[in-house]
């Protein structure tokens, strides 16, 4: 398995500002207001993730006091960790495309207003489970394995 690689992420979050665009175009006024805090959950699984990963790192470099973590647990959590980086990226995308359409109808539009702030809310919240999902992703890579010279002077000793 490769870890996630930002080119993939921002192709899935261009494609789906580009659908959530041509959407906007063909119906916003069809649509109802966006809550403000409508993207506060990607902030709260964002700042999960990254705590999970914090304590599984300190699990997998078996710091003291710590419980030595299955492999089964960190492939759950890579997988984890990968299907949210891939939904905070789409949802960026999402967001980021509903901003660019209504910021500059912020006067013109009523509803342009509280969607502007809805937006902004998402799109932050989407980039912090995107962070939160790639730290986690790092945390869960083997700590590297010592080198042959490392090796040698252990059996010198």
């Amino acid at each position: 398995m490769r870890f996630t690689r930002p080119r993939d992420l921002a192709v899935a979050a261009l494609l789906a500002a580009l659908v959530t665009h041509l959407l906007l175009i063909a119906g916003y006024n069809s649509l109802p207001r966006l809550p403000a805090l409508i993207g506060l959950t990607f902030l709260v699984l964002g700042g999960v993730e990254a705590w999970f990963g914090f304590t599984l790192r300190a699990r997998i470099q078996r710091k003291p006091g710590t419980v030595p973590v299955e492999a089964l647990v960190a492939a759950r959590a890579v997988a984890l960790a990968k299907a949210s980086s891939l939904a905070g990226a789409i949802m960026g995308g999402v967001w980021g495309a509903v901003l660019l359409y209504v910021a500059p109808r912020f006067g013109d539009l009523e509803a342009a207003a509280g969607d502007t702030l809805a937006a902004t809310v998402g799109l932050v919240s989407s980039g912090a489970l995107i962070g939160g999902a790639l730290w986690l992703e790092h945390c869960c890579r083997t700590p590297d394995e010592p080198d042959d010279s490392d090796k040698i002077n252990r059996f010198r000793d």
